[in-house]
């Protein structure tokens, strides 16, 4: 998997050994000698990561990671410290203003790496999920809200059977998060399906195999995405390059640091939260797409598509469908006579109705206004117009209640039928049925019209 690669470091001897390493890998690299520089061309260019050296003049790496994190543009783009400090505080500050990972000087090629390839794959799915989001923009739905997401809070589960270990964690985690600790593998691969946030794993385990563990969560629909952060002895190159390979998120070195295992499950809980926040929104922006606000069914665009599905399968040998055409007898007399209020509750009413009288698989739709349609899947002429006469019958048998049930409103409907025929088109089915409803209107109304080919 290639990438675009931002090189940033003072130091131009650097630059260039970094560049040469990266192109040898067949990366494409972007460079840049100064702070202020990389933030301006991680704007326009949005490269894959980050690669950026913490000790600069002017404005340092620290500075410009906050602000690339700040920055709704480029906030998405994982950024890896490259510093010469190896030092906690230095690491727990980076992490504090939203980097990635850490490399440090002189840098391993092969940790260097496999630390891209994970981030790279990391960005990738955040763009699938950022286009997602920006799908459901288009569409009217809010998505600003990620940006209020926290970082604490979370459920943790913390795979390890060193007693000393996971209790420290628990210790430090308690006060933030809600950690549990599992020693047995088999049952952690259970818990890690239910609602958890942060797996933390310890592949260096002398009881179980911790790198299995990874890969059959990896391997389970369920905890797929849960973050995994992998508790590995830094000196145990193998162990620690295979973790990131399986696809853990990322690294806690032992011993485990508080302050940054603070950090690092704060960050991945919180990246977490952002997909989630994502993905409840393409979720709710795609229903919107679909539905109807205010009756709660679905709305002429599905109806459509199912519609010309369904008349296509006809067509070719398949069993035939019938729609039903309805449209509220003198509804404009309520909105002009109660107010548009009123007139909504009669329409969430009508919705009601007309949802509990036809069969499970029908599709109830509202067309537009006043008017509804029902697609009737394998359903005749005849035993569509039964069922358009069902509803016409329950419209009229008890008022609708408005203005919160003060008032009641005598309601009828003119209904109008049409079942598909050899060589149908939807446009052509639904023109009868709407013909049928001129029909019923023309001779009195609450009246149910089925129109033959």
């Amino acid at each position: 998997m290639t990438a675009r690669i931002l090189v940033v470091d003072d130091v131009e001897p650097n630059v260039r050994l970094l560049e040469a390493k990266l192109t040898l890998e067949y990366y494409e690299v972007l460079t840049a000698m100064d702070g202020a520089t990389a933030l301006e061309i991680a704007s326009a260019e949005r490269p894959d990561i980050i690669l950026l050296d913490v000790m600069m003049p002017g404005m340092d790496g620290f500075e410009t990671c906050r602000r690339l994190k700040a920055d709704p543009v480029t906030r998405h783009i994982p950024v890896v410290l490259v510093t010469a400090l190896d030092g906690r505080e230095d690491k727990i500050k980076g992490l504090g203003v939203g980097a990635d990972d850490f490399v440090t000087k002189p840098i391993d090629d092969v940790i260097l790496f496999a630390r891209v390839k994970s981030l790279v794959r990391l960005k990738a799915v955040m763009d699938e999920l950022r286009e997602r989001e920006e799908s459901g923009r288009r569409l009217g739905v809010d998505a600003d809200g990620a940006g209020r997401l926290r970082g604490s809070g979370g459920r943790v589960l913390i795979v390890d059977d060193n007693t000393l270990q996971s209790e420290k964690m628990v210790t430090h985690l308690a006060g933030e998060h809600r950690p549990v600790v599992e020693a047995d593998p088999a049952a952690a691969l259970v818990a890690a399906g239910g609602p958890i946030d942060l797996m933390i794993v310890n592949v260096s385990s002398s009881g179980f195999d911790g790198l299995r563990f990874v890969a059959q969560a990896r391997s389970s629909e369920a905890s797929r995405k849960t973050p995994i952060l992998a508790v590995v002895d830094p000196a145990d190159r193998p162990r620690l390059l295979k973790a990131l390979e399986l696809g853990v998120n990322d690294i806690l070195p032992r011993p485990v640091d508080s302050e940054e295992l603070m950090a690092r499950a704060r960050t991945q809980i919180k990246r977490k939260r952002y997909a989630d926040f994502l993905k409840e929104k393409l979720d709710y922006s795609l229903e919107m797409a679909v539905t109807d606000a205010l009756t709660g069914l679905h709305n002429r665009r599905y109806m459509a598509g199912q519609l010309q599905a369904m008349v296509g399968r006809a067509g070719q040998g398949g069993d035939s469908v019938a729609v039903l055409v309805m449209d509220i007898d003198h509804f404009k007399a309520v909105n002009d006579s109660f107010g548009h209020d009123a007139g909504d509750e009669v329409l969430r009413e009508f919705a009601v109705r007309l949802a509990t009288n036809v069969r499970a698989i029908d599709l109830p739709c509202r067309f537009g206004g006043e008017e509804f349609v029902v697609v009737m899947p394998g359903a005749s002429l005849e035993a569509a117009a039964r069922v358009a006469d069902r509803i016409r019958r329950d419209i009229e048998g008890q008022p609708f209640p408005i203005m919160g049930g003060a008032e009641g409103l005598t309601i009828t409907v003119s209904v109008g039928v049409a079942a598909s025929v050899p060589g149908d088109t939807p446009e052509g089915l639904l023109k009868r049925a709407d013909e049928g409803v001129y029909e019923a209107k023309a001779h009195g109304r609450n009246q149910v019209i089925a129109r033959a080919a």
